[in-house]
Parts: structure tokens; C-alpha cells; sequence
């Protein structure tokens, strides 16, 4: 047997949508279920997820959980954070649930991976098996990076931190390669790691992107795809959901 498809029996997904979305101001419903284009967001998510054959899909619900839940038939598991703590707590939860067979695992946002598609998932699959990473991170250039998390490389090309913008420094601001929170990792690798992860001085949440700097302390193979021409952005208010639904539709054309 191919050792890709070998190793593609064994992957997972965590889609995580247990956030409030503050900013979206939607009192009753999760922000994933909102529509882009012809359906609720996250139902473009397992789309291409099941198109690309990934079996095991855990989905993360907490706030306004019922308007998720009644989205998705009886082919994904659920994993319930009651507490929003962050997105390393938030894989955490989802860990209890995944099946023992999974051995990699995608961890991705229920919002704005409908941007995605199965080719780009698939190439990010490959990179991740091929290399034998333990943490592969997708990062994607942007002509305009404005508000979001820079990446940041060594002299030798390899990715060595992720700077929030309101953290980075004039020169870092100039970066247009971004995180947009898509990633690969060895499930023994967040077993071993995730209890690691420090809660934020400022938020009191754990967050997923300090597994880079752990990572990195520990020497484990950390790899990124980086893709230049995707069109994404990211859903946080109703004004970035239009544009976000143009941008949609005419990539789509």
C-alpha cells in the first residue's frame, strides 16, 4: 500500500466552533452557521473534508451549540468546551473524543477554512506525511496582511515564531505572509505538548500558536506550506461576512 494512503486512513480533523464571536453581535446563533454564499460556513468545511476522504471529523461546539448541531448529520463526533479557554483547550476537549486509530490530526476553524478547498488541504497533507513534520502549519501571502499574525522566518527559511500585528515591529508589519490557523499535527505531539501551553496574561486562554514556540524549544520537525495566490479572509464582524461572500463568489467563478 502507498505509505500516503497508508497514513491518510489514520488522519482526523477537529473543527473548532465553540467560540461566541463577539463582534459578529449573533446572540442565538454560532457565527459557523452563519451562510457564505449557498450554505452555512462550516458545511463548506466537511464538504471538502469528506471530498478529500478524511473519516473522522470531531467538531468543537460550545456557544449557541444547537445551531451547529442541527447543521450536521450523524457523520461527526462532538466534543463540548463549556468553558471558552482558548483554542489549545478548545483541542483538548476534541482529543478525548477522537478515535485511538487517528494518528495526525487537522486542526481548523469552522468559519474561514470554507476557504480552503480540497486541493489546498490535500497539498498540505502531503507536505505533512512527506516530510514526516510533526507540526505543519499552512500560511498563506497576502497583499494586505492589516490585523493579523505575521510569520516570521530564520535566515535559512524556516518558520521560527508567529508576531501578532499588534505585537510586531515596523519592519515585521511588512510581512505579508500570515497564519490564518490551519494546521497538521502528530496527535502524540499535542498529547505530549499541549499540557505545556501557558494561559494568555492578558485573555486568561490557552492558545494553539505557542505549540510553535514548544515546538521549536524541543527541536521537533516543524514544516509550513505556504500558498501564494489563495484568496481568504478572515470572519470576525458582519462587514468582513460581505466581504468575505464576494471574495467567496468570484474565486468561485
Amino acid at each position: 500500500m502507498n505509505i500516503l494512503v497508508k497514513k491518510h486512513k489514520s488522519l482526523g480533523a477537529i473543527i473548532l466552533a465553540a467560540g461566541k464571536g463577539k463582534r459578529m453581535n449573533s446572540t442565538r446563533v454560532n457565527k459557523v452557521a452563519l451562510h457564505l454564499a449557498d450554505k452555512p460556513m462550516i458545511l463548506h468545511t466537511i464538504h471538502f473534508l469528506r471530498k478529500i476522504k478524511i473519516k473522522f471529523l470531531v467538531v468543537v461546539v460550545g456557544f449557541a451549540k444547537q445551531s451547529v448541531m442541527k447543521l450536521l448529520d450523524g457523520g461527526v463526533i462532538y466534543a463540548e468546551q463549556k468553558k471558552r479557554l482558548g483554542t489549545a483547550h478548545a483541542v483538548i476537549c476534541a482529543l478525548k473524543k477522537l478515535p485511538k486509530e487517528v494518528e495526525d490530526v487537522l486542526v481548523l476553524n469552522g468559519d474561514d477554512s470554507a476557504f480552503y478547498g480540497d486541493k489546498t488541504i490535500k497539498s498540505l497533507v502531503k507536505t505533512h506525511f512527506m516530510t514526516n513534520s510533526s507540526f505543519t502549519l499552512l500560511t498563506i501571502k497576502k497583499q494586505n496582511p492589516f490585523g493579523l499574525g505575521r510569520i516570521i522566518r530564520d535566515k535559512n527559511g524556516k518558520v521560527k515564531a508567529i508576531i501578532e500585528e499588534k505585537d510586531a515591529t515596523l519592519v515585521q508589519r511588512k510581512i505579508n505572509e500570515i497564519n490564518p490557523g490551519c494546521y497538521l499535527f502528530k496527535v502524540d505531539f499535542l498529547k505530549k505538548y499541549l499540557k505545556q501551553v501557558k494561559k494568555s496574561d492578558i485573555t486568561g486562554e490557552y492558545y494553539l500558536t505557542s505549540l510553535l514556540d514548544i515546538g521549536i524549544v524541543h527541536k521537533e520537525k516543524i514544516e509550513t506550506l505556504k500558498i501564494n495566490l489563495l484568496p481568504w479572509r478572515g470572519v470576525n464582524t458582519k462587514d468582513e461576512l460581505l466581504e468575505a461572500e464576494h471574495l467567496f463568489l468570484t474565486a468561485k467563478k
